[in-house]
């Protein structure tokens, strides 16, 4: 196994590889670094809380994923907080090699999506997921995420007006 032993020794290991790209998912996902790094935290005490299950998994990293979005639109469902960041605020680092302004224009497209089509394009063009693995991390169908995605993208464009070129090619 990837990931340590049979006991949850691995567990450490697994949070320090893949956390930084949990968190960067969580931050595409709700747009907001502090709930970003919650949401992270919590997918990370759900893991380790279930690591012996976790371990034996075909897919570890699926597992965490899975685990990520759907405390990511439990939240969202539940509206536990209605805190949002301010229009103008900036995320606290930078992609290294990346055009801030570009992912500051695609941080705020995102936000005005609802949670479930943030959901499915992150993971299908963020996490370059399948339309098949999308579909079990989000528990629907794979042709619901397939129309999702289209409605999604639709409305993406949409949002980003003629920036939508530079984004999303």
């Amino acid at each position: 196994m990837p990931w340590g032993g049979g006991d949850r020794s691995g567990f450490e290991e697994f949070a320090h590889a893949r956390g930084r790209h949990l968190f960067r998912t969580a931050l595409l996902l709700c747009g907001d670094w502090h709930l970003a790094e919650d949401l992270t935290q919590t997918t990370l005490a759900k893991l380790f809380a279930a690591w012996g299950r976790v371990q034996r998994a075909d897919h570890p990293d699926a597992y965490a994923r899975t685990v990520l979005v759907r405390s990511y639109l439990s939240h969202h469902r539940l509206r536990r907080t209605a805190e949002r960041p301010a229009a103008g605020e900036l995320p606290e680092e930078v992609a290294p090699d990346a055009d801030p302004a570009l992912r500051v224009t695609l941080l705020a497209a995102l936000g005005e999506l609802t949670p479930r089509d943030r959901a499915v394009l992150v993971l299908r063009y963020w996490e370059d997921r399948s339309v098949e693995e999308t579909a079990a991390e989000l528990n629907t169908s794979p042709g619901v995420v397939r129309s999702q995605c289209l409605r999604a993208l639709v409305r993406l464009r949409k949002v980003l007006g003629p920036q939508a070129d530079l984004l999303l090619s």
